[in-house]
């Protein structure tokens, strides 16, 4: 999601993962800095291992979600958001099966019908430490309303993701969406 302020926001909500159930914030704040918020040392490393930051830190990251609200809180960071009705996209991704959805081919084979629909967004594509990736989307919702401070300074309100974040080889939609996805990381040699 992005801010009036020019910060960009990225909110991983992994309910399963290889470290157990755990939530992490990326934010591209508008002088392009990159800051990671990760819950745990191991899965700071991971993911920034995975993704470029210029700024990495372990601090406890609580999500809590009620209905359509989502509210967050990571270290001196606070979110809270709504989602919207599910469109179009969104019902056509949910009636993908979750076995296909989740598999790196499918992850191929729709990466450019994506790339076409949701400008900057990639499905698959080359991670940091020779690491490659794939995203398979299983749903689709708008949010409909955000507020957001980070340091005490409010982040103003929701605006599209503008310019794209550099977190790693895609960006998100350019509206501020829930996506639902499998993230499949291929490591690299190391």
């Amino acid at each position: 999601m992005g801010t009036s302020s020019g910060t960009r926001i990225v909110l991983g909500h992994w309910l399963r993962s290889p470290f157990g159930p755990f939530s992490d914030v990326m934010l591209e704040r508008a002088d392009g800095g990159r800051l990671l918020l990760a819950p745990t040392q191991e899965t700071a490393s991971f993911v920034s291992g995975t993704y470029t930051f210029d700024t990495v830190r372990v601090v406890p990251v609580g999500v809590s979600v009620a209905d359509s609200t989502w509210t967050v809180a990571a270290g001196t960071f606070g979110l809270r958001f709504s989602t919207g009705r599910r469109g179009l996209l969104g019902f056509l991704l949910c009636a993908v099966p979750g076995a296909l959805a989740r598999r790196p081919a499918w992850s191929a084979l729709t990466d450019w019908p994506t790339r076409v629909l949701l400008p900057g967004v990639r499905t698959r594509g080359s991670a940091g430490g020779g690491r490659r990736e794939w995203y398979g989307a299983h749903d689709l919702r708008p949010i409909a309303a955000l507020s957001a401070l980070f340091e005490g300074e409010d982040l103003g309100a929701m605006a599209r993701v503008e310019p794209p974040v550099r977190f790693g080889f895609g960006s998100v939609p350019r509206k501020p969406t829930v996506t639902r996805v499998t993230t499949t990381v291929e490591l690299g040699p190391e």
